[in-house]
């Protein structure tokens, strides 16, 4: 018995530490993000594949969900698009250098700075309306449009839609 009482104690300590390190994480994500890698040409035609099958779960996953989210499919599709052309000029603003140990790839650093903030945005957000739903406190009058959870997915899409182009235009450079 007093094992499940343990059990609240252990998922609020959980809780707490994911806010707590949540912050080193981004940061991390933001300097391994604009660091110089190596592109390995197997690595990358393996990541280039899953993420387009992760895009299509992703759109079945956002077409499931739309009947109970409103325009989630929308909201996915335009988010989606809105990625890939992030990702292109993601492509054009990196730096390439060719030698002889093979192709290594700077992204830009503003460009990883944004797509590092929208990230860190849409865990507070969703954090904020599963608040806002415990509340049942209705949401900023202006801005429920794009604060819904259809514009999560679109968030989410974005992100998703960047790393696919992004990818797949480092594949197609390296053949």
């Amino acid at each position: 018995m007093p094992l499940l009482l343990l059990l609240p104690l252990l998922l609020a300590g959980t809780f707490v530490l994911w806010v707590v390190l949540l912050p080193f994480a981004l940061m991390q994500r933001y300097r391994h993000g604009r660091a110089r890698r190596r592109a390995q040409a197997w690595v990358v035609r393996a990541n280039a594949w899953l993420l387009a099958a992760s895009a299509l779960l992703f759109m079945l996953g956002a077409w499931v969900g739309s009947h109970w989210i409103g325009h989630a499919v929308r909201d996915a599709a335009i988010g989606l698009l809105a990625g890939l052309a992030l990702g292109i000029v993601g492509l054009w603003s990196s730096r390439f250098e060719v030698t002889s140990q093979g192709l290594y790839y700077t992204p830009n650093r503003w460009l990883v700075l944004a797509l590092t903030s929208v990230l860190a945005l849409r865990i507070v957000l969703g954090l904020w309306l599963g608040w806002q739903s415990v509340r049942d406190a209705p949401a900023v009058p202006g801005w429920s449009g794009w604060l819904d959870h259809g514009g999560l997915l679109a968030v989410a899409a974005v992100l998703l839609g960047y790393y696919l182009a992004y990818t797949w235009g480092l594949r197609r450079r390296l053949s």
